[in-house]
């Protein structure tokens, strides 16, 4: 019999893996009464680890749900870190990228902050504000409709700004990656300014803490062989990174 705090975070690493789970199944994995299962399953909610649903839960990676900026930035802080500073070094003098908006991209903005010599375009106004003193840096933000959840200018006018331009390299951030489903994210209309974003780049880059592989969102903006690296953590499964690699992607784990 596992201790209680025990029992929830592998019912988490269960929802991670198999998507959602009825509270029979749950009980039946983990050896407890149904009354049990949705106790924990209510706590786990109340702590944003899942979501409950009629008989059961999912994976909030499974559905159209999204964390505030505020929230996301607290998960994997360490790690979202170690990526950017290895995607850092893949930026070249002379190069225009671009940063998609996300808490993986905004730690890269940091450590952009002293280069010379780039030119950055972004929908984030957190990377706006992480770089807009940054004389040595020529800045684009992009127009549109602004996501208060996420803090990033999507829609018809920010598509239509990126078709004006071209860029070296974009760095993309995601909510889930999954070896059947694809590179998802829990918005439509964030989903269309994504799939733009690729579309105008020689190189993408995809910024994946260990956490987002595997997962499945609701809106699906890219497939697997669209992305030419990819950069996550040591605590990515290694089957998965074996995959991609087959897939033709560059993984690179920091």
């Amino acid at each position: 019999m596992l201790f209680e705090e025990e029992r929830k975070h592998k019912i988490v690493e269960y929802l991670r893996q198999n998507h959602r789970a009825s509270v029979q199944e749950l009980g039946e994995a983990f050896e407890v009464s149904d009354s049990t299962v949705r106790r924990d399953l209510k706590e786990l909610e109340d702590a944003r680890l899942l979501k409950r649903t009629h008989g059961g839960a999912v994976s909030l990676q499974s559905v159209n749900f999204e964390p505030n900026m505020m929230d996301k930035e607290d998960s994997y802080r360490e790690e979202k870190e170690r990526i950017a500073r290895r995607a850092a070094e893949m930026v070249n003098q002379g190069d225009t990228i671009l940063l998609d908006s996300g808490t993986t991209t905004l730690p890269l903005a940091r450590e952009l902050r002293h280069r010379s010599g780039i030119r950055v375009i972004t929908n984030s106004v957190i990377v706006l504000g992480e770089l807009k003193d940054c004389r040595n840096i020529e800045l684009s933000i992009i127009g549109g409709l602004l996501r208060p959840d996420t803090q990033a200018f999507v829609g018809p006018m920010a598509e239509r700004a990126l078709d004006m331009v071209r860029v070296d390299k974009a760095f993309m951030a995601t909510n889930g990656l999954n070896l059947r489903e694809g590179i998802t994210t829990p918005n439509l209309i964030e989903a269309a300014i994504k799939r733009k974003m690729i579309h105008i780049a020689k190189q993408v880059i995809l910024l994946a803490d260990h956490s987002k592989l595997g997962g499945i969102a609701y809106a699906k903006f890219a497939d697997l062989t669209d992305i030419d690296y990819c950069i996550t953590d040591e605590g990515a499964p290694a089957p998965v990174v074996t995959e991609l690699r087959k897939l033709g992607i560059n993984m690179i784990v920091v």
